[in-house]
C-alpha cells in the first residue's frame, strides 16, 4: 500500500515542474531539500545553484531557506532540483523589463576574468574590459567584491547572453554634471581648474566637471610661442570665464585675466626719469614705439630721438634695436609712456659761420700794413 502511495505522490511531478522546497542540508557538492508535498527529498546539485561557477554551495544557500526550484530529473527516491533554472527564468523577465526601460542596474562584481569583469544577475552578466569605465584600466583584481552600476548594452536569452556596462553609466553622470554645471558658470567668474591637456592652440581645464579652452592668447600677457612653455598637465591654475555657449557646450576661459597686468605698478618700475634698457618694436611717422617691460611699450616722439633734424624714425632706428631710453612722462591709468633718446645724448657743438684768421696770419698781415704805411709817410 505504501508502495503505491508512493508510486502516486512520485508520478504527481513532472520534468519542467517548479515546486517550493525548505533547505535541510547543506553539504559540500549539493543541498538537500524537502520539498512540499512530497515524501521524497530533492536535490540540488552544486551546478544547479547558480549561473556562476560555485565553489561551496554554503556560499549560495544555508539551511532553513525556503526558496523555489525547478523539476529537472525525477528518480526513484528523490527530485533533482535547480534553482538556477528558476532564477534565470525570473531573471529574464526582469531584465527585458529592465533593457527597455534603460534601468541603471546595482549590483557586485562577483569575478574578475581575461577580458572583463562578471556579474551574476540571475543569469551571468559579462562587462567587456572596454565597458567597465570611460578610461584605460590595467588591472581589474580590485573591483572584484565591488558593488557597481551597469546599463544593459545587449541582451539575448536564446543565446543566454547579457552583457553590461559601467562605462555608459559613468558618462551618463558625467554628461548630468556637465550640464548642471554650465547652468551655473557666469562669464566673468574666476575659478581654480586642473590643466588637464595642451594642444598647439591652448589648454584644456577641468573646473569641476568640464573642460574649458585657454587659448594661447590668453595663457600669458606675454607672447607664448607654445602652450607647454606655459603650462603643463596636471597643473592646478587660475582662470577666469570668458563666455559661455551652452549650446555647443563651449567655455572659453583666461589664466592672463587672473595674473597682473604688465602695467600694474608701472610708476615704481619706469618712474619719470628713469634710464631703461628697451627694443624698438614699431616705427611710425611720427616716431618708435620701444618695448621697456614685457607687453609695455612707450612712445620716443621723432622730436626726442635725436638732437639733430630727421625726417623720418628710420633714419636713425631700425626695428629690433636695442636702445636705452630716459622715462619723461608716465600714466599708469592710461597705459601711456613718454621716452626719449634724445636726454641721453650729449647735444653737438654749434656750427659758426665766421671765419678767424690764424695768429701767424693775423701777424703778418698786420706787419705788412704797418710798414706800408711807414713807408708812404717818408714820401
Amino acid at each position: 500500500m505504501t508502495e503505491d502511495m508512493n508510486n502516486v505522490e512520485v508520478a504527481e511531478f513532472s520534468v519542467g515542474q517548479h515546486v517550493t522546497g525548505t533547505v535541510t542540508k547543506v553539504e559540500e557538492k549539493q543541498v538537500v531539500v524537502e520539498v512540499e508535498n512530497s515524501k521524497h527529498d530533492g536535490i540540488v546539485p552544486i551546478s544547479e545553484l547558480s549561473s556562476l561557477h560555485v565553489e561551496k554551495a554554503s556560499d549560495v544557500v544555508s539551511e532553513g531557506d525556503k526558496l523555489e526550484f525547478e523539476i529537472i530529473k525525477i528518480e526513484d527516491e528523490a527530485l533533482i532540483l535547480s534553482k538556477r533554472k528558476v532564477d534565470a527564468e525570473n531573471a529574464w523577465e526582469e531584465l527585458a523589463r529592465d533593457f527597455e526601460d534603460g534601468k541603471i542596474i546595482e549590483t557586485e562584481v562577483k569575478d574578475v576574468v581575461k577580458g572583463g569583469l562578471v556579474v551574476d544577475l540571475g543569469v551571468r552578466g559579462f562587462v567587456p574590459a572596454s565597458l567597465v569605465e570611460d578610461y584605460f584600466v590595467e588591472d581589474f583584481s580590485d573591483y572584484k567584491g565591488k558593488t557597481l552600476s551597469f546599463k544593459i548594452v545587449e541582451l539575448d536569452k536564446e543565446k543566454n547572453r547579457l552583457i553590461l556596462s559601467h562605462r555608459d553609466v559613468v558618462r551618463d553622470e558625467k554628461e548630468k554634471k556637465k550640464m548642471d554645471i554650465l547652468e551655473t558658470l557666469q562669464a566673468g567668474e574666476v575659478l581654480e581648474g586642473k590643466v588637464q591637456r595642451i594642444t598647439d592652440f591652448g589648454a584644456f581645464v577641468d573646473i569641476g566637471g568640464i573642460d574649458g579652452l585657454v587659448h594661447v592668447s590668453q595663457l600669458s600677457h606675454e607672447h607664448v610661442d607654445k602652450p607647454s612653455d606655459v603650462v603643463s598637465e596636471g597643473d592646478t591654475v587660475k582662470v577666469k570665464i570668458l563666455s559661455i555657449d551652452r549650446d555647443s557646450e563651449r567655455v572659453s576661459l583666461s589664466i592672463k585675466e587672473t595674473l597682473p597686468g604688465p602695467w600694474s605698478d608701472i610708476t615704481s618700475k619706469a618712474h619719470k626719469g628713469s634710464v631703461l634698457d628697451g627694443t624698438v618694436k614699431r616705427l611710425v611717422s611720427y616716431g618708435a614705439f620701444v618695448e621697456v617691460f614685457p607687453g609695455v611699450e612707450g612712445l620716443v616722439h621723432i622730436s626726442q630721438i635725436s638732437h639733430k633734424h630727421i625726417g623720418t624714425p628710420h633714419e636713425v632706428l631700425a626695428e629690433g634695436d636695442i636702445i636705452k631710453v630716459k622715462v619723461l612722462d608716465v600714466n599708469e591709468d592710461e597705459h601711456r609712456l613718454s621716452l626719449s633718446i634724445k636726454e641721453l645724448e650729449e647735444e653737438a657743438p654749434a656750427e659758426d659761420d665766421s671765419y678767424e684768421m690764424p695768429e701767424e696770419t693775423k701777424g703778418f698781415q698786420l706787419g705788412e700794413m704797418i710798414g706800408e704805411q711807414l713807408k708812404n709817410l717818408k714820401k
